[in-house]
């Protein structure tokens, strides 16, 4: 792997993780204003859309730098990995607690995050999945 392909896949993940934080932060955001007010269905909705916009931050932050050298994916193939980890994270993590789930989901994304990249820089031309 050469100096230039190691730098985007390290600000590629770390561009990720930032945008998963943001993302988390603003779901934390509704979630605590509107969990007093709403009846046990849609705190369970809420609850279940953590994983699901912690990983669209994790794929925007991935998507976004694939767009900017032209070898962009579709959002949806690029959602797709860190979705899978981050409700794998979330449910390992929630019968521990479900305010733990964010350590679950950044751990997993993370780690789907660098898998992708690392898969993307080992194929032809340093754009695979």
């Amino acid at each position: 792997m050469t100096a230039g392909v190691l730098r985007k896949v390290l600000v590629t993940i770390v561009s990720s993780i930032v945008c998963a934080g943001v993302f988390y932060w603003l779901w934390m955001a509704v979630f605590l204003v509107t969990f007093r007010s709403c009846g046990p269905v849609l705190r369970g909705l809420l609850w279940m859309t953590a994983p699901v916009v912690t990983a669209s931050g994790f794929a925007v932050g991935c998507w976004f730098w694939e767009q900017s050298d032209g070898h962009g994916h579709n959002f949806l193939r690029v959602l797709a990995w860190p979705l899978v980890a981050c409700s794998i994270g979330a449910g390992a993590v929630y019968w521990y607690g479900p305010m733990l789930i964010v350590f679950g989901m950044f751990a997993a994304g993370t780690a789907s995050v660098v898998l992708r990249e690392v898969v993307a820089a080992r194929s032809k031309g340093g754009h695979g999945p």
